[in-house]
């Protein structure tokens, strides 16, 4: 007979969107319990993406600046990173976050049951652990937070040993020569960069007209001329016709006719929510193509009782917002209502080499609006904080209204940009006349700093006006 436990709520998933939700319920004092088929707590975020590709990222680009100082490039002649290497130093970070991300549930009394989990019924999940036992738990609700997956294609053989997915990148157990990356979205962006860190060659396969199409057309062009600048070859309007896999190399046959050739393949295009196998569509909980669960506004599913949140229900699959997402769905199934929603402009961080980060409107989709706006830059080249610094690439970009000096929209690219972003953002939530131009005029920053490009930027938008 298969044992049964009852909680209050039932939380599928332990990255940020299940966290968040476990936390809130928690501490409203509901019987709460995670259900994680993996070893550890922290979900896809904290093993596979966010923290490990940044983890890397830095120790790269800690390797370049040394490199680059001519105090130390003597001492830096012949040494070469080995990326095996720096995934073991990245592990240190992810035990770290997952040791952290674990006493929260302690502390707050959540059990973390680990196994696989399915719907049996609308109120009953059926867990599967390693060996093969099978427990049921029942709640009044449930929360699906099971992230998302690298997309994969029937026809390309991952199994492979030269061909990976932005998961399996981390097993890789050779430092390569050259390196293939299918797919120029932000994943494939952030890996170009990480990659020619270690000067490898890589090419960056498109399959759209340009990078990052969502982003400003000027912040555009400056990352496609810095990862060019940097050595990496992009390849436009490109789709795959099928890979060839051999022992020696990957060869990846493009539909133009083209052939590309490298010792390993990164395919980076695309993601699917982990909705597969979870029973929900049984029950009447709709999935879309993409394994994308269908929401409400309060994140509840077709069958109200049941919520899903992260990753799992698409746009805008990111960390932050799959957190925040899990608290409101918490504070909807504990109050029957919520009054918060995701703030209007999330910011949209990039980690490449320079980063990119910006929020609120474009210049194209300003101009589509009719909106008369105008634009304030600062180039980093200019701030002493970017020459003490050594890093002059990069620029603060403020679109405003012409008439209201109202802020529409804050671009930046280079160093720090995803802290830098948060300035703007702040200001651009601001109700009228707060959210002004006229604030990072008559505000006194700190000197030397990188958010004094703010001042600079107002004050140059400022002449295009008066």
């Amino acid at each position: 007979m298969i044992s049964s436990t009852k909680h209050d709520v039932i939380i599928i998933g332990s990255g940020p969107g299940g966290e968040g939700a476990a936390m809130k319920a928690a501490k409203e004092g509901k019987n709460v319990a995670v259900i994680e088929r993996y070893v550890e707590v922290g979900g896809a975020c904290t093993h596979w993406t966010t923290i490990p590709s940044k983890a890397l990222r830095h120790a790269i680009q800690r390797y370049t600046e040394a490199k680059n100082n001519p105090l130390l490039a003597a001492t830096m002649a012949g040494i070469e990173l080995d990326f095996p290497a720096l995934v073991r130093t990245a592990e240190s970070v992810v035990e770290q976050q997952a040791r952290m991300r674990r006493s929260f549930y302690e502390r707050n009394r959540v059990p973390v049951i680990h196994g696989t989990a399915r719907m049996v019924d609308p109120h009953t999940v059926a867990v599967t652990d390693e060996h093969g036992a099978v427990e049921q738990h029942q709640a009044d609700y449930i929360v699906v937070a099971t992230g998302a997956r690298p997309y994969r294609p029937a026809d390309v053989d991952f199994s492979h040993p030269r061909i990976f997915d932005s998961d399996s990148v981390l097993n890789m157990r050779t430092t390569p020569r050259s390196i293939t990356i299918y797919g120029a979205g932000i994943v494939g962006c952030e890996y170009a960069s990480i990659f020619r860190g270690l000067d490898i060659k890589v090419n960056l396969v498109n399959v759209r007209d340009k990078l990052l199409s969502f982003l400003d057309d000027e912040i555009i062009d400056a990352l496609s001329y810095h990862l060019r600048d940097q050595g990496v070859l992009i390849r436009h309007n490109e789709e795959q016709d099928h890979v060839e896999a051999l022992d020696d190399c990957v060869v990846m046959h493009l539909k133009s006719g083209k052939k590309v050739r490298s010792d390993v393949l990164l395919w980076a295009n695309g993601r699917t929510g982990n909705s597969a196998d979870l029973g929900l569509e049984a029950l009447g909980v709709r999935i879309t193509s993409r394994g994308q669960i269908e929401v409400n506004s309060s994140y509840q599913t077709a069958l109200p009782h049941i919520y899903a949140v992260g990753d799992v229900v698409g746009y805008p699959s990111l960390a932050s917002a799959a957190y925040d997402q899990g608290r409101f769905a918490a504070t909807h199934l504990v109050h029957g209502r919520s009054d918060f929603i995701l703030v209007q402009f999330v910011p949209t961080g990039i980690y490449t080499s320079p980063e990119i980060s910006c929020v609120g409107q474009t210049e194209r989709e300003l101009t589509e609006a009719k909106v008369p706006y105008e634009v304030g830059h600062a180039m980093f080249r200019s701030l002493a904080r970017a020459q003490i610094m050594g890093s002059p690439v990069g620029m603060l970009k403020i679109l405003f209204h012409r008439e209201s000096l109202a802020l529409l929209g804050v671009h930046c690219f280079g160093l720090q940009a995803s802290e830098i972003i948060h300035i703007g953002q702040a200001i651009l939530t601001q109700a009228p006349p707060a959210n002004s131009l006229q604030y990072f005029v008559n505000t006194t920053f700190n000197y030397p700093t990188m958010a004094e490009a703010y001042r600079v930027a107002a004050l140059n938008g400022l002449n295009r006006v008066f």
